[in-house]
């Protein structure tokens, strides 16, 4: 598979017309907390893209930075056997993005896409945008139009010590 990376996000945002603002960082953003820190956001707000394995074939789904996602109801919702987190060379070849960098859009035809639903407790979010210290800004709303996602929960329930 092609190697997507910055070029191939700004191309999708330009074609839904959406003016999202790449910004790229001398820092890596790699993961939610290192993104909150450069962005100077709360850690929510970074949405990270995680890919899964459920018997095998990709699922994404695009989950606030301070939530975890709930294996049990992505099988649930995929009807799914076994669900299991991609490893490295899995995302390199069901996304073409390398990890630390996937975006939610610009992802190869097919793959389906979720939101979890703790993503719309922040009225701006900010996703990679195809390399490890890229982030674009967008909102909840917005990202569902962008990916095709269907928005639904997929987190583990909070822990009330938080």
């Amino acid at each position: 598979m092609a190697e997507r990376g910055e070029r191939e996000v700004r191309a999708c945002l330009e074609a839904y017309g959406v003016r999202g603002e790449i910004r790229t960082f001398e820092e890596s953003t790699h993961n939610a907390e290192l993104a909150a820190r450069e962005l100077e956001v709360e850690l929510g707000q970074i949405a990270n893209t995680i890919l899964l394995l459920v018997d095998g074939a990709p699922v994404v789904v695009v989950i606030s930075g301070d939530r975890r996602i709930d294996f049990k109801k992505v099988k649930a919702l995929r009807g799914g056997k076994k669900v299991r987190l991609a490893g490295p060379d899995d995302v390199v070849a069901h996304t073409g993005f390398a990890v630390g960098a996937v975006s939610p859009v610009a992802l190869p035809e097919g793959v389906p896409v979720y939101l979890d639903s703790s993503l719309r407790r922040y009225g701006t979010i900010y996703p990679a945008a195809g390399e490890t210290n890229n982030m674009f800004q967008t909102t909840p709303g917005e990202l569902a139009v962008l990916t095709g996602a269907k928005e639904t929960d997929l987190a583990k329930a909070e822990n009330p010590e938080q």
